[in-house]
């Protein structure tokens, strides 16, 4: 059909009279064009599900972190049911707003970034249309998770500081921006920035690195191209639990120097930050407080984001192809 349209044009042009071109064809975007927005769409969605999936966790995991109170399972399901009792149920997602606005922006750019990365990597490398060699799949993780972190900090950090606070004290998210300029200086809002890029690193790079290596050990074994969504959740559960785990200490200390602001610390930068919380609180009870937490929260959350991610993208090719075979 569309060489038909083509074959007429150049007919019509060689007789001297101008083509009329339908509208939606001068509408429709490139395939390029349709990827990139598809994965910022997918990765959009993902990161949105999977952080709704485990707010209340999180939130937990932050109140833990930026105090000098010990961490146990006891004392985390303890402080949930305090919060439940004294603010009421949603008050378990405090904080979530914030965390959509941070997370829906976040995610979309490095699900795309990823997708981008790979591409050029693959070019790069010589693995046009095929999966990886395991350094550049590293890479390629790596670059993602930095390219979102940076472009989207101010918004991590206003999260962190609705997490750990009363609602008497931030109304919304504006409010937080606004307080932090005006008593803290701009300046703030990239307090703990360079820990969170030097965790990010290793996070998003593990996490991508694990997730593709799975599904590819997976196809190679089990003779079918796409697994089951189970067992993408799976694979992204292994991937959330290992890249988590390698940044965790980095995840503590931007933290701590993200909220220094309301808890009455003042913290430098990243070495007498981890020493300071070394000092007082130990090297496993302050740099991995709440990772037993996060093995749980973690894995859940990267195993939604992923999955979601892939379906989505595997349902939008799909609803692309048959708009197609309608036109």
């Amino acid at each position: 059909m569309g060489n038909g349209v083509k074959e007429g044009q150049v007919g019509l042009k060689q007789n001297g009279v101008e083509p009329i071109v339908p509208t939606h064809v001068l509408s429709e975007g490139s395939p390029e064009k349709r990827k990139v927005i598809h994965s910022l769409m997918s990765g959009a969605l993902a990161g949105a599900v999977a952080k709704t999936a485990v707010a209340p966790l999180d939130r937990t995991k932050i109140i833990f972190q930026v105090s000098a109170n010990r961490f146990s399972a006891k004392e985390a399901y303890r402080l949930i049911y305090r919060t439940y009792l004294n603010d009421g149920f949603l008050s378990l997602w405090r904080g979530n707003s914030a965390t959509m606005v941070r997370v829906i922006p976040y995610a979309a750019i490095q699900f795309c970034a990823h997708e981008e990365y790979k591409q050029l990597l693959g070019s790069y490398y010589g693995f046009h249309g095929k999966t990886l060699a395991p350094l550049p799949r590293f890479i390629a993780g790596s670059l993602a998770g930095t390219t979102a972190a940076m472009l989207t900090y101010p918004l991590d950090l206003v999260r962190a500081r609705m997490a750990v606070t009363p609602k008497e004290m931030y109304s919304n998210i504006l409010h937080v921006f606004i307080r932090i300029s005006r008593e803290e200086g701009l300046k703030t809002l990239y307090r703990g920035f360079a820990p969170t890029i030097l965790g990010v690193i290793p996070y998003a790079g593990l996490s991508f690195f694990t997730y593709e290596s799975l599904k590819k050990l997976h196809a190679d074994h089990s003779g079918r191209a796409q697994p089951y969504p189970l067992e993408r959740l799976a694979f992204g559960a292994c991937a959330g639990l290992i890249g988590q785990s390698a940044s965790y200490p980095l995840d503590v200390v931007r933290r701590r120097m993200q909220t220094a602001g309301v808890t009455g610390h003042v913290y430098g930068s990243i070495l007498p930050t981890m020493q300071e919380i070394i000092r007082e609180e130990g090297l496993i009870r302050g740099l991995y407080k709440g990772l037993s937490m996060n093995w749980v929260k973690g894995p859940i959350a990267v195993g939604i984001s992923f999955t979601t991610f892939d379906l989505t993208q595997i349902l939008l090719r799909k609803l692309q192809f048959s708009t197609n075979i309608e036109r």
